[in-house]
């Protein structure tokens, strides 16, 4: 069985991206070794996927950006995070455990409970870097990216259900579009100035728009070329939940007054990034 992941192939460790085919059974082949998708062909099958992964999303979501006002809007928090710089490298080390476990085990994301453990793990990390990071930015400013990540995102959704074209087809460009941001993206570390940044932050926002589309297509199946198996409901939910964070913090980067871009850009907020991208291209 062919198997890949959405950023790459990477041998059984990944979500299987399954060609539709209007006959089959799950998990078998065609003569050429390529798999064919049975998994989705039960509309019911289907549907009980696509709400369990919205389920799931919404609940990190949730927690994430309830995260987030407890650290922008409580000045005690605030501070006690911007002065004690180990709560941020405790968070992007159990981040970056778990999501290396929920990436690299098949079996780890398809057992219950320890999936659901291993992604709520995951998702108070990934909040709590993210409430660091915000705590850089005045409320206004993340209730605005807020509001904007939010209304880009559900019209990016509704556009992927009803669109005729299939964005599934664009693993391969979008993994060469992720590499030269990624390589972009280190030299803008090291060179600097307010235009780049926000040259960098307007790509970056781009491409996981179109990552966006692309899992969530992958996530619907019906007619389009290639989906993920219906068994990986956590790593589905994981795809766009870091597609959401990513266009989220892109939107904030340009919320930032031009005259502090640079100050702006610290220790903390690049690691998000980079930890982020790194995520992605696993």
């Amino acid at each position: 069985m062919q198997v890949g992941s959405q950023y790459g192939n990477l041998g059984g460790s990944q979500a299987e991206f399954l060609a539709l085919e209007p006959y089959g059974s799950y998990g078998s082949g065609d003569p050429e070794g390529q798999p064919k998708n049975i998994g989705f062909n039960d509309g019911s099958i289907r549907r009980g996927f696509i709400r369990k992964v919205y389920l799931i999303l919404m609940a990190q979501l949730v927690a994430t950006f309830g995260a987030v006002s407890i650290f922008i809007f409580n000045d005690n928090v605030k501070m006690y995070a911007l002065q004690n710089r180990w709560v941020f490298i405790v968070a992007l080390f159990l981040m970056l455990a778990t999501l290396l476990g929920l990436v690299c085990s098949e079996s780890l994301r398809r057992q219950t409970p320890m999936n659901f453990i291993f992604l709520g793990g995951f998702t108070v990390a990934q909040s709590l870097l993210l409430g660091v990071s915000a705590c850089r930015f005045a409320p206004t400013e993340v209730l605005i990216a807020v509001g904007i990540t939010a209304a880009v995102c559900l019209a990016l959704t509704l556009f992927a259900m009803q669109t005729k074209y299939d964005f599934t087809m664009m693993g391969g460009l979008l993994i060469t579009l992720l590499v030269i941001l990624l390589i972009f993206g280190l030299v803008a570390v090291f060179v600097g100035g307010s235009m780049l940044t926000l040259i960098y932050a307007s790509v970056s926002a781009f491409l996981f728009s179109m990552y966006l589309i692309y899992d969530t297509q992958l996530m619907m199946g019906g007619g389009h070329r290639y989906s993920i198996s219906p068994e990986e409901y956590i790593f589905a939910a994981l795809n766009l939940y870091l597609d959401i964070i990513n266009i989220f913090m892109d939107i904030l980067a340009h919320n930032w007054k031009v005259g502090q871009l640079a100050e702006q850009s610290s220790v903390n907020c690049k690691l998000f990034k980079y930890a982020a991208y790194f995520q992605a291209s696993l």
